[in-house]
């Protein structure tokens, strides 16, 4: 079996949601979420009119958006099975962020050795990118034989604190992921800049986008079935 999305409020119903809320209601809301910079993952507690508000963007004009991605919604199914929905989040993102991140980091090297005296050469990227390889290898290697085993029996008494240390793990990631965007200047290459950066940064963009919605359903669907927030 498969959850649906639930209908999506009235436009003049958002302000007052949480981003996760509002994500985890209406998918393709988070297209409009990243495209204003809102964290909707690491930050989906905060409400649509506190994030907006500190960021100076108009609420009014998001949630205009908001009602218009969701005129054109299409149903995104994930399994109400939490089994299920562990072994998607192996398949679909733990096994592409193992794929894509070496060869994210083997660009970087290049880029940053090919074009390290241009002056807007993304230097100490390719270390970054490996720290957080390193981290998201041990925090998905956490779930895979802590925190889903405990998930797949159908809870345990103790579940929350394996819980609560993947959310603040979850927080680290969002520090690395801003610290990804100002790095390469939001993803924007250089308009000289060779295949190899575009390629990089074209990359880094979809691995961010990944990892943020990786990030949405495990702390706005996948942890709340199991521990309080």
């Amino acid at each position: 079996m498969s959850q649906t999305t639930a209908p999506p409020p009235a436009a003049s119903g958002f302000a007052d949601r949480s981003l996760g809320e509002i994500a985890t209601a209406l998918p393709v809301a988070t297209a409009v979420f990243r495209r204003h910079r809102l964290d909707f993952c690491c930050g989906g507690l905060v409400s649509l009119a506190e994030a907006a508000a500190a960021k100076n963007l108009s609420v009014a004009a998001i949630e205009a958006e908001l009602a218009a991605v969701a005129d054109a919604q299409q149903s995104v199914a994930l399994p109400d099975n939490s089994a299920a929905l562990t072994d998607l989040i192996e398949t679909r993102y733990h096994a592409a962020h193992r794929a894509d991140l070496p060869e994210l980091v083997r660009l970087a090297r290049r880029v940053e050795a090919v074009h390290r005296s241009h002056p807007a050469v993304p230097a100490g990227l390719a270390d970054l990118l490996e720290n957080l390889s390193n981290e998201l290898e041990a925090h998905m290697r956490k779930e895979e034989q802590v925190l889903f085993p405990l998930i797949r029996q159908g809870g345990h008494p103790m579940i929350a604190q394996p819980i609560a240390a993947m959310l603040a793990e979850h927080d680290d990631h969002g520090a690395y992921l801003r610290l990804l965007e100002e790095r390469t200047g939001n993803f924007a290459a250089p308009a000289d800049a060779c295949g190899t950066w575009r390629a990089l940064y074209a990359g880094c963009r979809s691995f961010t986008d990944a990892l943020m919605e990786h990030v949405h359903i495990e702390n706005n669907v996948l942890f709340p079935r199991f521990a309080a927030r």
